[in-house]
């Protein structure tokens, strides 16, 4: 137990970091194996609001990954993924729509006002808030409904954000003739960072961060390091389209990525409040 001159001492030391980062803008990407775990989703909510109230202004995207997954195998469809995308078909994309924007998000923004936040859910449909067209890997392969960002509505996003509201964005894309698209969530993320010119991106994950060959997280890379795994193929799955997309809102503006495990209680905190910070963090140079 902690005794008043202790408790003093955590308050101060978050100090410096309060005052640096108050008015930045901070991109959380809220997804993996805490979605599914009531508490540590709790844990996740407040820590939002706590930033809020400090003095930030946090947006969240969110997926839902297993749950669509989930829904998909009891209803008989196999899911097929590709360099971190899921092939969608129509079927698919209602379901996918159906998870994100309806079910997740909605619990996602009650679950931050329950906290004392001002959530306010979107999807990529909403006023154009994601603007995209169908992604193509290669000629051969045809991923169905996956979306590839042409544009983010800034202006949309601004406005809430300086009217005091908390963002929840869900990773439905839509392009100019209405159709919709399903987009990786931390794609989604990383653009909405970069688009803003945002302090901090965060992805929340199931694992420590990045690890090495030998299973050992690095705790810092530049920009060069991460390309380098990506090409020597040290970073696959579920990782690539984190560490691609980080890369890419770092070259566009962000100041510092973070991929941390969202299944430590207030893993948001340790990493924005303390000098060592958890997990990996990636960096310009």
């Amino acid at each position: 137990m902690l005794n008043n001159h202790e408790k003093v001492k955590i308050i101060l030391e978050a100090l410096p970091y309060i005052q640096k980062f108050s008015g930045k803008i901070i991109v959380i990407k809220y997804g993996g194996s805490v979605m599914e775990d009531e508490e540590l989703s709790k844990e996740v909510f407040r820590d939002i609001v706590l930033l809020k109230f400090v003095g930030m202004m946090p947006i969240v995207v969110h997926g839902g990954g297993k749950e669509i997954t989930h829904l998909m195998k009891k209803l008989g469809i196999p899911s097929k993924f590709v360099s971190g995308h899921r092939i969608t078909d129509k079927e698919t994309l209602d379901i996918v729509e159906m998870i994100l924007a309806g079910k997740i998000n909605k619990r996602v923004v009650a679950g931050i006002n329950a906290q004392g936040g001002l959530a306010i859910g979107l999807s990529g449909k909403d006023a154009n808030l994601i603007k995209a067209e169908k992604l193509v890997l290669n000629e051969s392969l045809d991923l169905g409904y996956v979306g590839d960002i042409k544009s983010i509505n800034i202006k949309l996003l601004e406005s809430l954000l300086y009217e005091g509201y908390i963002p929840v964005i869900s990773s439905i894309g839509i392009d100019e003739k209405g159709q919709g698209y399903n987009i990786n969530a931390d794609i989604v993320a990383g653009k909405v960072a970069q688009m803003l010119k945002a302090e901090k991106l965060i992805y929340l994950t199931d694992t420590e961060g990045v690890m090495d060959r030998d299973k050992g997280i690095i705790s810092h890379l530049s920009i060069n390091e991460a390309k380098r795994l990506i090409d020597e193929g040290d970073i696959v799955g579920g990782m690539l389209p984190k560490v691609t997309s980080g890369v890419d809102a770092l070259q566009g503006g962000v100041k510092k990525v973070h991929i941390i495990n969202g299944t430590f209680a207030h893993s948001i905190l340790l990493e924005i409040f303390t000098e060592e910070g958890i997990g990996t963090e990636i960096v310009k140079s």
